[in-house]
């Protein structure tokens, strides 16, 4: 399945997609996948997790805004294929929408894919994958200014949180720290 999965993102997506790419979905897929780990998820929550985090951004082949909506509509076409049963698909859809902006997980599951998908805020290379993102946005909005893009990224920050104790425990203060320098206008 995840051959399945890099082949049909590789093979579909816009090449403009600087951030919402293969790369972005096998580091999302490795960070849940840890996430989860910490969270003392089981084997089958694991799997769960790890199935979403997968598929998380297929809906960018057909759809931008929506595209996780789009990504269930894809997620329930092809997961049977792969022995899914209907109450797994609905499962693995709703940590598929826990991603959709702004987050509003329901359960742990979707708390740690809403985590995994937004990590990277947290980490040291927090700008130059931000940069990705303006890039990609750029291509949508030509009209997006860099000083306009540092805003909505403070103005993002600043009412994000993250959901699981691996991410406020290891992540949040390294976020805290890059917000400090988009509002100091050192990044």
């Amino acid at each position: 399945m995840k051959d399945f999965v890099i082949n049909l993102l590789d093979s579909s997506l816009n090449e403009f997609y600087y951030f919402h790419n293969v790369k972005h979905t096998l580091y999302v897929l490795d960070k849940a996948v840890e996430i989860a780990h910490y969270e003392n998820c089981t084997t089958a929550e694991i799997e769960l997790v790890r199935v979403a985090a997968l598929w998380h951004d297929v809906g960018f082949i057909n759809i931008y805004d929506g595209h996780e909506e789009e990504g269930c509509t894809l997620v329930k076409e092809y997961l049977p294929d792969f022995g899914y049963t209907a109450d797994s698909i609905k499962i693995i859809c709703g940590i598929i929408l826990a991603t959709k902006m702004p987050q509003s997980p329901q359960n742990k599951l979707e708390q740690i894919m809403a985590d995994a998908d937004l990590e990277y805020l947290g980490t040291a290379n927090a700008a130059t994958t931000a940069n990705e993102l303006f890039k990609e946005r750029k291509f949508l909005n030509p009209l997006l200014t860099a000083d306009q893009w540092n805003q909505m990224q403070i103005s993002f920050l600043q009412k994000h949180h993250y959901f699981t104790k691996f991410c406020k425990e290891k992540k949040e203060h390294i976020k805290q720290s890059y917000l400090k320098k988009l509002i100091n206008n050192k990044v």
